[in-house]
């Protein structure tokens, strides 16, 4: 009798560990599956830092905060290789710049935001912060842009507390994973090789296109060509992050 309930007990306990098995196979398969919990996950706010890594698509960025000339070089080049591109413009200088903004927005560009001022959202009280996001939000309105979603904190600094207000309003926070810091025109070579060379499936890339940067234009008539020669694709942001398996940039 005390045999036969040593092979009752070890049956039950074979047939629990294959149901364990079963529940967090289909678990893991259902979160690779659910785009909406790996780039939204509602556990740990996040910002997007890069597509799906199993496609070619990658996205370019451009940060605009001042100055009116250096942008229609850029536009230009754009145009020219029909690249379509993502651009975060500070609230304040698209209220100066309407008919630079609708020049981006009429050449099928994405348009996100960097707040309204362009100061840094860490050194700001977290009411300061709501309010800037919203008044952003309210001037790209009246501009005509009312869906405006994304969002990139001024020098790309951020908390795990300005994801969480961020997310709240409705945005999405942006990050990248490829920076030549164009903006300080370290030589038009040495952004076309940084670019070139890190660059992979489903990189966010970070320029400028403020009148700080003398060497981006030029470098974008190298840059643009040979990454598409490499089998990349450049779409928006949006259509970056709406693939499966985007990564987050999580906050430690």
């Amino acid at each position: 009798m005390d045999h036969f309930y040593v092979i009752k007990i070890r049956n039950a306990l074979r047939w629990g560990i294959v149901i364990i098995l079963a529940f967090a196979t289909a678990l893991f398969l259902w979160i690779g599956n659910n785009n909406f919990l790996s780039v939204f996950g509602k556990e740990a706010p996040a910002a997007i830092s890069r597509g799906n890594k199993e496609q070619p698509n990658i996205a370019l960025t451009f940060n605009i905060s001042w100055g009116e000339e250096k942008v229609h070089d850029i536009l230009d080049q754009l145009k020219e290789h029909q690249v379509q591109a993502t651009f975060f413009l500070s609230g304040e200088w698209a209220e100066r710049h309407p008919a630079i903004v609708e020049k981006i927005s009429e050449g099928n560009h994405e348009i996100g935001m960097l707040g309204y001022r362009y100061k840094s959202y860490l050194k700001q009280e977290k009411d300061q912060v709501r309010k800037d996001l919203l008044y952003a939000k309210e001037i790209f309105r009246k501009l005509g842009y009312e869906d405006i979603h994304l969002v990139r904190p001024p020098s790309g600094q951020f908390n795990k507390e300005i994801l969480e207000l961020t997310e709240g309003l409705g945005f999405q926070v942006i990050h990248w994973n490829v920076n030549p810091n164009d903006w300080e025109n370290p030589g038009t070579q040495t952004i076309i090789d940084k670019v070139i060379k890190e660059t992979d499936n489903g990189d966010i890339i970070l320029l400028h296109a403020s009148d700080s940067v003398k060497q981006t234009a030029d470098a974008l008539s190298t840059i643009l060509p040979a990454l598409k020669n490499k089998g990349y694709h450049f779409v928006s942001i949006t259509e970056l992050i709406n693939q499966a398996n985007a990564e987050s940039k999580l906050v430690e």
